[in-house]
Order: structure tokens, then sequence, then C-alpha cells
């Protein structure tokens, strides 16, 4: 079941977008003082850093720049309506799945702390429509 399940997402010694090394240490280097679990791996060289999941030296995803973050951001605030809120749309678990589908990936793999650049653009276009959650006829 998905969120059940803590994904082994490589976890990052050098940084895809400066070379620089990246280290495992407290959110504070990040947020001028600590939240949450409290870690994450920050790059030394730029901006980009990942928390983990409590408990783990797990990486919630990809190492993110400023840009990648920006995009993750949009995501969630076109995703989150259909399931949250006064609205509910529909379960989170089954949004997750019909964004996975327009996506052609399996559910197991629908996480926009994994995904890229270009994944993250096709799922806000996807999203846009306001509708996109609901399922298309056979």
């Amino acid at each position: 079941m998905r969120g059940t399940e803590i994904a082994n997402f490589p976890i990052p010694t050098t940084c895809a977008y400066c070379g620089g090394e990246v280290i495992f240490t407290s959110n504070a280097a990040v947020y001028g003082r600590e939240y949450g679990n409290g870690r994450c791996y920050k790059c030394q060289g730029c901006d980009a850093y990942v928390g983990v999941h409590s408990g783990t030296v797990i990486p919630l995803g990809r190492l993110a720049d400023k840009e990648l973050r920006t995009l993750k951001i949009m995501c969630h605030k076109l995703f989150d309506p259909a399931w949250k809120g006064p609205a509910k749309h529909i379960r989170r678990d089954v949004a997750y799945e019909r964004l996975a589908a327009c996506l052609g990936i399996s559910v197991s793999q629908c996480h926009f702390g994994w995904f890229d650049k270009p994944v993250l653009m096709q799922c806000i276009e996807i999203m846009n429509n306001p509708l996109w959650y609901i399922k298309k006829s056979e």
C-alpha cells in the first residue's frame, strides 16, 4: 500500500547540480533551526538538499535545488485539493493511482520527491486540468 512503505531512494554523496560534496546534517543548516526529524542531506557547494524519513537515513527523494523544490510545491498545490480540504473529491491513494496512470508509471513510483524537472512539469500540465483525477471511460 502506498504511503506505508519507505522506499530506498539512493543516498546522495555528490551533488547533481554543482558536483559538490553532500553531507548528512541537521536541517538547521537549511532552515536556521531544526524542523521535523531535524535531519537532511545538504550539498556543501550550493543550496540543494533533501530531508529524510523519520528515524532513518533514507532520503525522502532526490536532492533538490530551488527550482526543483518550487516545482514540487506547485505540484502539491494542484494535487492536494483533490483529496484534502472541504471538497475531498477522491481518496489520496486513488489520486496517486490516477496520476500514475496519466504518467504511465506504477503507483509505487509515483512520488513528487522522486521526480526530476521534466516529470514534475508533466505533472503540472496534467493537473492543470481541474478534473485530472476523474477516471476516463474505457
